[in-house]
Formats: structure tokens, C-alpha cells, sequence
């Protein structure tokens, strides 16, 4: 008995055997497909974006955008490989262009699975916003617009909305903003991005230097319309406030500004290197030879370092200024119309040795 069991235990034993015997090559390649398949999955998803010439690229993904669109954002991005599997992942992850509208950095390093979690996650990456050298509101609207998803137009239909309310008019408007390194996300709603300019400006103006604007006689407005002046009249930055005291000086006295820039951009010709007769008889709330004190607003967008040139300008007796007649940028200042008009003759001789009209 036991032996019978004992043979049925041996034969089935050989059988298993025989088996495995005769299946060992299919069962060796499926564990090496297996594995392949593994580290293909593995591939895939980890293999790290090398970028181009390892820079950073973005990934833009706007509103309204199509699903066929995301994917091709991402290959004009990251290449037609790296492209197409961040987007197969991200659309595994239910990803969609509603929730992923923005702005996404990638950097070298980063997984095809990281870079889709972010985008699917709507995680965007903030991108920095400059506007330093703007003139105009429409020059303000083009730049911000440039580097954010919203157009010209909302921006400006935005300003309209929110700074009327903090005591702006349109002639202001440029009063409201400081140029400077600001972060936003690329899909900001013009509302957001204009209150968020409007509080850092705020901000700025705290309570040390609105008192300085009252010792003055102005308001913070008032403030950053000379601060716009002096910044077109010099950009040496240590003559800036030297440039103010004369303007202050000016309207203390009750003197027109007579300030060239103002005339300028009344004409709105920037490019104009020399202001004629013609120029000074434009009619123009911002000629300041026809009209005595400020212009309705700035005539451009002052940055804070010459509104602080402003509050903080020295002590002088100049009221008179004309360039140099070495085309150093700098500024010849005198106290008396004698010998400010000597000055503007030798400015005025070598503007016409140089042919400059």
C-alpha cells in the first residue's frame, strides 16, 4: 500500500518535471518579457527631460485650448518623444485643458511622470513680469500682455474697473504702478493682475513717504508726475534729484514748468530730438510752456527710485537747466535767465554743428 502511494508520488514528480522540461524556453522568455515590459513602463514614465542644450523649455497651455492642441504645445516643448509621453501620462492622470490652463517650467532632470502630475495638478509655475521704460498706458498694456495671457485690451478694461474706485482717472493711470520684478501666474485675470500692481504700489506708499509728499504740497500722484518728468530729462541717476528740486522750485514759485519732455509727449513722438517753435505751440494740457503747474498726469511710468529722488531732492536755487553741449547727459543749471540762456546758446550751436534738427 505504501509502496503504491509512494510510486504515484515519484510519478507525478516526473511528470511536473517533464514539465517544466518542456516549457522552460516559453516560461524563460515570458519572465524576460515581463521584465522588458517592466523596465519599459519604468523607461517611460522616470526617463528624465535632458532639455535642449540643457535649458529649460515652458509648456503654455491657454484657455480653451484642445485637447489635440495640449499635445502639440508639449512636442513644440519638450520634442516629439519626450512631448507625446508626457501627454500620454497626463492624459492617464485625467488630465484636462481646463484644470492644466497656465504655465509650466521644465527644467533637465525631470521624469515624464513629474512633469505630467504638475500639469494635470494645474501646479503652475509662476513667471516673472517686468515693465521698466514704459510711456504710455498703451505701452504698459502691450508689455504686461507680452508676458501674460491676457490681451492688451483686458488689461486695459481691467484698469478701468479697478482703479477709478482708489481715486485714479484715466490721465493717472500711470500713478498706479511701479515698475519692477513682479510674479504672477501666466492665467492671472487682468482683475487680479492690476489689484495686485495697485497694493504693491500701496504698499510703497507708506506713511513716511506720503508725509514727505505733504511737506511738498503734493499728493503721491502729484509725486510721480514730477518723478516722470525728471525721468525724462536725465538718466543720470545722480543728477535725478538735483532735476526735481528745480522742478519743485518751479512750482513753488508759481513758474511754468517749461519742461520739454511734457511737450513731447503731447506731440507723442518720442523720437523727437529737438523742440522747435511749432513743438512749444501745440495746445495741450501736457505743454507746460502754455500751462503753469503740473500736467493731468505722469508721462510715464516713474520708477520708485526717482520718486524717492523726488521726496528726497536737495535744498537749491536753480530754476533753470539745458543739456550739456558735450552730449554727456548731463545738465548745465543756473539760478538767473542770463546765464541760462548763455548755456542753451552753446546747446544750441552744437546741435546745429551736428546737424541735428
Amino acid at each position: 500500500m505504501a509502496t503504491t502511494k509512494s510510486s504515484g508520488l515519484k510519478s507525478k514528480k516526473k511528470k511536473q518535471q517533464s514539465w517544466l522540461h518542456r516549457h522552460s524556453l516559453g516560461l524563460l522568455i515570458g519572465v524576460i518579457a515581463l521584465f522588458a515590459a517592466g523596465v519599459s513602463v519604468l523607461t517611460f514614465v522616470f526617463i528624465p527631460y535632458s532639455g535642449r542644450d540643457g535649458n529649460s523649455e515652458w509648456i503654455y497651455i491657454p484657455k480653451d485650448i484642445s485637447q489635440a492642441a495640449v499635445k502639440d504645445s508639449m512636442k513644440s516643448s519638450l520634442g516629439s518623444s519626450m512631448g507625446t509621453r508626457v501627454y500620454v501620462i497626463w492624459k492617464l492622470m485625467g488630465g484636462n485643458s481646463e484644470r492644466s490652463q497656465g504655465a509650466y517650467k521644465v527644467s533637465p532632470g525631470q521624469s515624464a511622470l513629474g512633469i505630467s502630475r504638475h500639469i494635470a495638478h494645474g501646479r503652475q509655475t509662476p513667471v516673472e513680469v517686468r515693465f521698466n521704460g514704459t510711456r504710455t498706458m498703451k505701452q504698459l498694456s502691450e508689455r504686461i500682455a507680452s508676458q501674460l495671457q491676457c490681451t492688451p485690451q483686458e488689461f486695459m478694461e481691467a484698469c478701468e474697473d479697478v482703479l477709478p474706485d482708489s481715486g485714479f482717472t484715466r490721465q493717472n493711470f500711470p500713478a498706479a504702478f511701479l515698475p519692477d520684478s513682479y510674479e504672477f501666474y501666466w492665467s492671472a485675470s487682468p482683475h487680479n493682475i492690476v489689484k495686485r500692481l495697485l497694493d504693491y504700489r500701496n504698499r510703497f506708499w507708506n506713511k513716511e513717504r506720503r508725509a514727505k509728499a505733504a511737506a511738498l504740497g503734493l499728493s503721491p500722484t502729484e509725486v510721480a508726475t514730477v518723478a516722470s518728468i525728471v525721468e525724462e530729462e536725465t538718466a543720470k541717476a545722480d543728477e535725478k534729484p538735483k532735476v526735481a528740486r528745480l522742478y519743485l522750485n518751479r512750482l513753488r514759485k508759481g513758474m511754468k514748468l517749461q519742461a520739454d519732455p511734457t511737450v513731447k509727449f503731447a506731440t507723442g513722438d518720442f523720437k523727437l530730438r529737438r523742440i522747435l517753435g511749432k513743438h512749444l505751440a501745440i495746445e495741450s494740457p501736457y505743454n507746460t510752456y502754455k500751462h503753469t503747474g503740473l500736467p493731468p498726469g505722469p508721462i510715464r511710468v516713474p520708477a520708485s527710485a526717482t520718486i524717492d529722488a523726488v521726496l528726497n531732492a536737495p535744498e537749491h536755487n536753480y530754476i533753470y537747466m539745458c543739456a550739456k553741449e558735450d552730449f554727456s547727459g548731463y545738465h548745465n543749471f543756473a539760478s538767473d535767465y542770463q546765464t541760462h540762456i548763455a548755456n542753451a546758446r552753446r546747446y544750441q550751436a552744437e546741435l546745429n554743428r551736428r546737424g541735428i534738427h
